[in-house]
């Protein structure tokens, strides 16, 4: 068997050439974060999420998943896009949908997905292990705590993987493997006394350091929830129509943050900056051409729908925004129709204010 340092030299060359920005090897003990997983979903945390508590111990436990498996090839890739400041302009222009910067590219999946293929294709010949051993968020993997202990950077109060030299705007992926590869150090955390992900947050998802109530997530009320915004939150979400960046804008160590580079995640033009009313009054064919390949297509029609309607009713009263409303009231959707219902009342409530 070849020299496992030199293996991953080899490893490391690969995956710069495909055009990924970090990569480390962790062990498979992480007995620390599975304690942390089943508290949290303990206390509910995860919502509607229903996906988290399957699989039972597999996703604490790479070996479960698949067996065999002595390490973990964790790697990152950056997809930050959108600065501190035009993020802040971006949220003080009410009649402006906010689209998280994850998701203003192509879908991040598929683009990583083929990217590990070729990494897998090249590591093969080192490895004796069967089944399917990469993954980029597709499997029950704690991924971060992995990243972790794989050097890439520490788990931050607001519970995303943050990075010393560059933030934390980046996408991760896992290769697992049976070669016994020289494992990095674990990375220190660098959060200390520093509250600002806590106190930014909008609806306090955050509940603690290291503590996130998803129930209270704008990117999970908007995104993974498939029922109505509690009424609530609703107010709280200003003009977030997919997702929220807030706790990652405005952590200190994000000045550091890199450019993205690959191509796939630069935003699409069709999605940057757009008025509430026309992404709303997008037909459902309009919706899937214009999101198509992306990740807005999670919430489905409907979810979109929804979220924008909440927007507008946080926006200030236009005739436009009235207009729009209005033309969604007979949604098929009962879910939409009814907090196109709450955004309309909103705007009553305001005009009763001016008058």
């Amino acid at each position: 068997m070849q020299d496992p340092s030199a293996v991953k030299k080899l490893i490391q060359g690969w995956s710069e050439e495909l055009g990924f920005d970090g990569i480390g090897v962790a062990g498979i003990d992480i007995n620390e974060d599975e304690k942390h997983l089943n508290e949290w979903l303990k206390n509910k945390f995860h919502g509607s999420m229903n996906y988290m508590e399957k699989h039972g111990l597999k996703r604490s436990r790479p070996d479960q998943l698949l067996p065999g498996t002595i390490r973990v090839i964790s790697l990152k890739i950056h997809y930050f896009s959108r600065d501190a400041k035009k993020a802040q302009n971006l949220l003080e222009n009410d009649g402006i949908g906010y689209i998280s910067s994850y998701a203003l590219g192509f879908d991040y999946h598929e683009t990583i997905r083929n990217k590990l293929k070729i990494l897998i294709g090249k590591i093969r010949e080192f490895s004796k292990l069967q089944g399917q051993n990469y993954f980029v968020d597709t499997a029950p993997v704690l991924e971060r705590a992995l990243a972790r202990n794989a050097g890439l950077g520490w788990i931050g109060k607001n519970t995303n993987l943050i990075d010393k030299s560059n933030g934390s705007w980046f996408f991760l992926a896992e290769v697992f493997t049976d070669i016994p590869l020289p494992l990095d150090r674990p990375s220190k955390n660098h959060c200390g006394s520093c509250t600002a992900c806590i106190d930014i947050c909008p609806t306090q998802a955050i509940v603690g350091p290291y503590q996130l109530d998803a129930r209270k997530c704008i990117s999970y009320l908007t995104i993974e929830n498939k029922e109505s915004i509690p009424i609530a939150m609703r107010k709280s979400i200003g003009n977030r129509i997919f997702g929220c960046d807030d706790c990652q804008t405005i952590c200190p160590w994000n000045k550091f943050a890199k450019k993205v580079s690959e191509r796939d995640f630069l935003p699409k033009t069709n999605l940057l900056d757009q008025p509430l009313e026309r992404l709303f009054l997008w037909s459902e064919m309009e919706w899937k051409k214009n999101t198509q390949e992306t990740a807005l297509q999670r919430p489905g029609y409907s979810g979109w729908l929804r979220n924008i309607a909440v927007a507008l009713g946080n926006a200030k009263t236009t005739e436009r925004i009235l207009s729009a409303l209005k033309s969604r009231a007979n949604e098929k959707s009962a879910m939409v129709r009814e907090h196109v219902v709450w955004a309309l009342e909103q705007h009553k409530e305001k005009m009763k204010l001016i008058s």
